[in-house]
Formats: C-alpha cells, structure tokens, sequence
C-alpha cells in the first residue's frame, strides 16, 4: 500500500514539475520583466501608436476568424453529426488539415495563391481588392490556421448527442431550421462557446502565417505577436514584455472561461437506456414549445 501511494505522488510530483518548468516559470519571467521598470513604464506602451494599431488590428483580425470559424464550424458540425453522406470521411480529414500544416506554410501558400504576382491576386488587384501584404490576408490566414477548433469541438458533442431530440423535433412537426435552432443549437451553446474560445485564443496569438502574408508594415499591418518581436529585436524589452504579459493575460483568461465550459459540456448526459431519458431531454430541450397547439396536442413534457 505504501509503495503504490509512493508511486503516486512521485506521479504528480513530476508532472507539477514539468508544469512548473514547461509553463509556469516563462510565464512568470514574461510578467517580471514586464513589471520590472515599474507600472508606469508598464502603462506607456499601450498609449504608442503602433502598439495600438497593432493591438487593434489583432482585435478585428480575431472577431472576424471567429464570426467566420463559427458559422462553418455550426453547419460542418451539423452536417457531419446528423447526416450520412458520401465523402464524409474527406470532410473530416479537410477540416483537420490546418493542424497538420505549418503555419508557415499555410502563410506561403496563401501567399503563392493570391499574392500579387499570381493570376488571382493579379485579378484581385485590378479591382482594388488587396489580400497579401493587407489586412485581408491575415484575416484569411488566421481563418485557416483556426479552422477545425469551432468544428471539431461541435462535431465531437454532436456526435455523443445523437439524434433522439432532433428525430423527435421533425416528427412533431418542426422544420429542420426549427430544429437546429430551437433543439440543436441550445442543448450546444457551452460545446460552441469552447470552441469560440479555443479559436479567438489561437487567433490573437497566430505568429508563423501572419508573418508571411502580413508583409509586417508596421502601423498597418502588424499583429500584436509581430509587434513583440520587433521591439525585442529592437531591444525594447519593457513594451516587448509588457505587451507580451498581457497576451499571455487574456490566454489565460479564456482558457480559465474553457475550463468552466468545458466541465459543463462534459457532464454525464441522461442515459440513452432510461424510459424516461428522451422526455426528460426533450422537455428540457423545449420540445413542447416548438410547434403549436392546433399541429399537435400532445407536449412532450407531460
């Protein structure tokens, strides 16, 4: 007995030291440093203007990802958990792709396909749109590198779901938009709002592709991850580390949100093998509520 509770604290002992090592150790060297010349020389770098124009751009450039990311990621979810269909393996495997690439080379070959010396970007220039080297390619970089968090993290919940709440929607009488948004959508929102998320913190910290396509203009269209590396290089350490600090802030901010979400969207559903399992869902769902009186009298909650 002893050996084995031995055993398991030298378990945790270990892994709370590689924890300390790998994470909590940089992390606080990034804060001290910071912190070192003082809370006002902290305050100064956020009021110099290409910190804020990158600061916001790293802003717009993370909204539109995750507006982008979520509508996708709803209906590949949707179509992946509740369908079967041909080539739905090769959808799977799609939407994972991006996190088998490197980011450098998902920046390159966006770069390659409608950069300014290619037949598309060409066009694209022509007519006064501007993807490499602007705003709108680190928009459409960053969307590839956080492509599969929205969808995976929905497909995944979709699937251990199944299909008694929806099969029971449309045999009440709801169309399938009703369904997805009265039934599907609800009993979703905290698997949704992880991958939400998950994707806004790989947005806001996206280095490798934001590099190649960004062209790093600096005051147009550099991100805050850029911006940190030049001031280092530049050995402007307190606004490299300050700036830093509070990424690294708000990353810990949402992954603590996660957290929550997380433990609320992995709670033991009702079993499938209970009488009263697809009612008592249903009526939490708001089955009842879907379609109106005069095309069914029966409520599923009763």
């Amino acid at each position: 007995m002893k050996t084995g509770r031995l055993r398991d604290v030298a378990a945790v002992g270990v892994a709370v030291l590689v924890v300390a090592g790998l994470v909590v150790l940089p992390l606080a060297t990034v804060f001290y440093e910071a912190l070192r010349a003082g809370l006002g020389a902290f305050a100064t770098v956020f009021s110099e203007p290409y910190a804020q124009s990158a600061i916001r751009l790293t802003l717009i450039v993370a909204a539109a990802t995750v507006a982008f990311n979520t509508a996708f990621g709803m209906l590949a979810a949707w179509t992946i958990a509740k369908y079967r269909f041909p080539g739905k393996a090769f959808l799977l495997a799609a939407i994972d792709l991006p996190l088998t690439v490197s980011p450098v080379v998902a920046g390159l070959a966006i770069l390659l396909t409608v950069g300014p010396h290619t037949l598309p970007g060409a066009w694209l220039l022509a007519h006064g749109v501007h993807i490499a080297f602007a705003p709108a390619g680190i928009v459409l970089a960053t969307i590839f590198v956080t492509f599969p968090y929205v969808a995976r993290e929905l497909t995944v919940f979709l699937q251990e779901q199944g299909r008694e709440l929806e099969e029971a929607a449309l045999s009440m009488g709801a169309s399938v938009l009703q369904t997805f948004w009265r039934v599907t959508l609800p009993n979703a929102k905290w698997a949704l709002l992880n991958g939400m998320l998950l994707c806004n913190a790989r947005a806001m910290g996206e280095f490798g592709a934001v590099s190649v396509i960004s062209g790093r203009i600096r005051g147009q269209t550099n991100t805050v991850p850029l911006h940190i590396e030049i001031l280092y290089n530049e050995n402007t350490f307190v606004g490299a580390f300050a700036l830093a600090a509070s990424l690294a802030m708000l990353t810990m901010l949402l992954s603590g949100i996660r957290a929550l979400l997380e433990a609320r969207t992995h709670r033991r559903p009702v079993p499938d093998g209970d009488a009263l399992g697809t009612a008592e869902r249903a009526r939490e769902a708001g089955l009842g509520r879907i379609v109106a009186a005069p095309r069914i009298a029966l409520d599923v909650g009763e």
